[in-house]
């Protein structure tokens, strides 16, 4: 008899403690770029995402480059990054099913305001890119792997230049709010998300932004489980579904307007 009881004591613990597992619901880890964070964006989307969905999501933040790498070592659930090329070749290594845009904003160059190569005359970033080499004008490049030095490159390529080795090319090998703190010592170009630009309170001053060229688009990666047993998968899609949802796409919207009187992010 007491052998019985002592067995259903056991049992009714056991499903107790298996009926807690199935109620909580485990943190997500998120590996996201530094825009998304330094801005503020992700600490006012955060607690809403929470409260709506029970799930804690644990935000890690770097340049994309590194971020990425996150998901390849299985330290994340989902990514939210913006490098269209890396985040293609970190799909096609089978870490994930997709990428899905969901957000963009703008990149912008931002310099001194007395804007010594003219790049406020330009209507493009190949052409403001083109007159800063051609001038010899201080750029301060992050050189991180990350999404905006991965533009950055990209706009040199398509401008059929290569500043590597050039004196006036700094490279920092680092990341965007200590990008925009040297070229503000250095009173010098640099590349930068608007965000995280009037997000720093710099002195420098917005030269070229809503281009054709630079466009910045977000995206999400579920990492796949196939790859990783232990991913949250379910907590990764709980996340993308809410971002989708009509209060989450306000938000994004409403985000800097208060205190920039204008969107930091748009939704896609």
């Amino acid at each position: 008899m007491k052998k019985s009881l002592l067995l259903l004591v056991v049992l009714v613990l056991a499903l107790g403690a298996y009926g807690c597992t199935k109620a909580e619901k485990p943190v997500i880890r998120m590996s996201t770029t530094t825009s998304v964070n330094d801005s503020g964006l992700m600490a006012y989307l955060q607690p809403e995402f929470e409260k709506d969905s029970g799930y804690k999501l644990e935000i890690t933040s770097a340049g994309t480059g590194a971020a990425i790498e996150k998901g390849r070592t299985g330290d994340a659930d989902i990514l939210l990054v913006h490098s269209k090329s890396a985040e293609e070749e970190f799909i096609g290594e089978g870490f994930s099913e997709e990428r899905v845009p969901f957000m963009y904003n703008f990149y912008v160059i931002v310099g001194p305001a007395d804007d010594p190569a003219g790049v406020r005359s330009t209507t493009n970033a190949a052409e403001a890119f083109k007159k800063i080499y051609e001038a010899g004008a201080e750029f301060i490049t992050r050189g991180d792997n990350s999404g905006t030095n991965n533009k950055e490159v990209a706009i040199w390529k398509s401008a059929e230049l290569d500043p590597t080795g050039q004196s006036w090319y700094a490279n920092i090998g680092a990341g965007m709010g200590q990008a925009l703190t040297t070229a503000g010592e250095k009173q010098a170009y640099t590349l930068s998300d608007k965000a995280t630009f009037l997000a720093s309170e710099s002195d420098l001053e917005i030269l070229l932004e809503t281009a054709d060229d630079m466009k910045n688009t977000y995206s999400m990666i579920a990492i796949s489980p196939k790859r990783f047993a232990d991913t949250n998968a379910d907590g990764a899609k709980a996340f993308m579904d809410w971002i989708k949802t009509d209060k989450a796409k306000k938000m994004i919207e409403e985000f800097g307007v208060g205190d920039y009187g204008q969107a930091l992010f748009f939704n896609q």
